[in-house]
């Protein structure tokens, strides 16, 4: 394994990924941390377990038909992370908004976007959410308050804080919840929108997905200062390291997070999780070892999160089967919806990209032109 790639430390009592040879440990208790916890209802634990299957089954079909052309331009699966996004969503309320990036499909399911609109949208059909010229990268859903989908690293920060102001203005009783990678904190557009979130109390939750690799590059390879919260804490922001492998961890640190954002201000959360597929569909993976992924899957949210509840009590193994059943039932309805769906008409390719003259909108309208 690379040394700059050994997942490093991320606190006190647990490894963000076990070394080669060693075994994955299962928490922590250092008080900035929020590690493996104990039994849940029942209800929220088959909830989050039942949002993390729908999340892996939607993408492992996703990479599928991507072979197969189904599904074309860019595709960055959230194969590994689905914990973050399955403890955070549901911890929010509806009338918060969420901001995502390209690796979104999984906040965006979680969120309330049908599995059927998504996949229309990543085939590039009319019937997407985003009337399919948006494709993967690109899911949108105003009604849900789900902002994208962003394509360039580091754009959904000053995004955050521009909702954030544009409700404290508004007298709206929200929050705004930003995910992006740790590639981001080295863009310009974090250190601003810290800042400024700061600097105006804005109620933002920034939740860093740190998956160790900004595309193909190491954490400790481009960053001086690979502790992530230490950059947020410089702008006098309170922080919390969070084991994003562990959904229930997750959760609860969201759900005390918002709390702390919605009286108090801005709020950065570091989620150490970890990508079991490539960058994108077009990555080779040479930056990283075989050996690491498969350490790695040892502490798979998903596995480890139905092994804990089976050893609890909680779930039995054909609750299981039925909710990884449902999942994939949902993923089948989705690609025949997307299968049937039609393309744009060529007549509507320009519908908002430009703006109609005066003259073509009296025509529209039956109107003259005065």
């Amino acid at each position: 394994m690379n040394a700059a790639a050994t997942p490093r430390s991320v606190g006190a009592g647990f490894a963000a990924g076990p070394p080669q040879g060693e075994t994955a440990p299962s928490g922590g208790s250092a008080a900035h941390e929020v590690a493996s916890v104990g039994a849940v209802d029942k209800t929220l634990a088959l909830g989050l377990l039942s949002d993390m299957l729908r999340i892996r089954r939607m993408e492992e079909k996703a990479a599928e038909l991507y072979g197969q052309q189904k599904i074309r331009g860019f595709l960055h699966l959230y194969i590994g992370e689905e914990a973050v996004a399955a403890g955070a969503v549901r911890a929010l309320q509806a009338q918060d908004n969420v901001v995502a990036t390209y690796r979104e499909h999984g906040h965006a399911l979680l969120r309330g976007l049908g599995m059927d609109v998504i996949m229309a949208e990543m085939y590039g059909k009319q019937q997407g959410c985003s009337r399919g010229r948006g494709g993967s990268m690109h899911l949108f859903d105003r009604q849900r308050r789900f902002f994208g989908g962003q394509a360039i690293v580091g754009a959904g920060l000053p995004l955050a804080a521009g909702l954030a102001l544009a409700d404290r203005m508004q007298g709206r009783e929200a929050l705004t919840a930003c995910f992006f990678g740790e590639g981001a904190v080295a863009e310009g557009a974090f250190h601003e929108a810290m800042n400024l979130a700061v600097l105006w109390h804005l109620p933002v939750l920034f939740c860093c997905e740190n998956n160790l690799y900004a595309m193909g590059t190491a954490l400790a390879r481009s960053e001086s200062q690979t502790e992530l919260c230490v950059k947020a804490a410089s702008y006098g922001m309170a922080t919390r390291k969070v084991d994003g492998m562990d959904v229930v961890a997750v959760h609860q640190a969201v759900q005390q997070a918002t709390q702390q954002v919605r009286s108090d201000g801005p709020m950065f959360l570091e989620l150490a999780t970890y990508r079991f597929r490539a960058h994108s569909m077009f990555d080779p993976e040479l930056y990283r070892d075989k050996s690491e992924i498969e350490a790695w899957k040892t502490r798979g949210p998903i596995h480890t999160f139905s092994a804990r509840l089976k050893a609890q009590g909680t779930l039995t193994e054909q609750e299981f089967l039925a909710l990884d059943s449902a999942a994939q039932a949902e993923v089948d309805a989705a690609v025949a919806f997307a299968e049937a769906g039609s393309w744009e008409p060529l007549e509507d390719l320009l519908r908002d990209v430009t703006t109609p003259t005066p003259e073509a909108q009296s025509c529209a309208t039956g109107r003259g032109v005065s």
